[in-house]
């Protein structure tokens, strides 16, 4: 369970600002795309390990109940064994007790650290689903960008193709060539202004430390920081 525990840390501790420029860089969201089949591969055995150590913790508390049970018997046995004066029963039955209580303490420590190893793939299950979704998201929002990208090398390619009909001496060409850099103007703006947006949308779900502020007063205002 360590080695997955390793595994899923480093993968909550990812940096996904590195990860995004990476595919900015590469303009290719492969890198992405790796993180999140490494995130579902992780998940699926934090979901397995959980499912088998809770069920570990679920049979140590079963069987926890009827050593207690037992317990109780044995206990009222040399009770009555002592009243009617068997000290030899008395004292057997004190030896089994003797035994079952520190079955009954081995058990406990077994399952006191079990219920910890659950809870803690529990809380790295809850944080990794986290991580997933948030790059889910920003994946949808890099394929967006990079597509805007490579609207925007078309329109400068096509600029560069009306550069040569502006030079051509002709005036028809000229002026048609004029019209239609003023349509590559206004839908070069707009791209800007998405991609920008975009940029914005990114820093704004990575911005961690926001957040941060608001889990604390939120926790603050519930009393859970006393």
């Amino acid at each position: 369970m360590a080695t997955l525990l390793e595994k899923v840390s480093t993968l909550i501790s990812a940096n996904l600002h590195s990860l995004i420029d990476q595919a900015l860089e590469s303009n290719s969201i492969a890198v992405i795309d790796q993180y999140i089949r490494q995130v579902e591969d992780n998940l699926e055995d934090l979901e397995d390990a959980a499912a088998t150590i809770g069920g570990e913790v679920k049979s140590i508390k079963r069987k926890l109940v009827g050593l207690e049970q037992k317990e109780n018997e044995l206990d009222r046995a040399i009770d009555a064994f002592l009243t009617e004066g068997n000290e030899e029963t008395a004292a057997a039955a004190q030896s089994k007790l003797n035994s079952t209580q520190r079955l009954v303490a081995t058990y406990e420590e077994q399952g006191e650290r079990l219920q910890k190893e659950y809870q803690k793939l529990l809380d790295a299950k809850v944080k990794l689903e986290a991580r997933l979704s948030t790059m889910k998201q920003q994946r949808e929002e890099l394929q967006a960008l990079l597509e805007l990208a490579e609207s925007k090398e078309i329109v400068v390619k096509a600029m560069k193709g009306l550069d040569d009909l502006m030079g051509t001496g002709d005036t028809d060409i000229s002026r048609m060539a004029e019209s239609i850099y003023s349509r590559l103007d206004k839908a070069s703006t707009a791209t800007e202004m998405q991609a920008a947006n975009l940029d914005k949308q990114i820093d704004d779900v990575l911005d961690r430390s926001t957040i941060d502020g608001q889990l604390a007063a939120r926790k603050q205002k519930l009393g859970l920081n006393k």
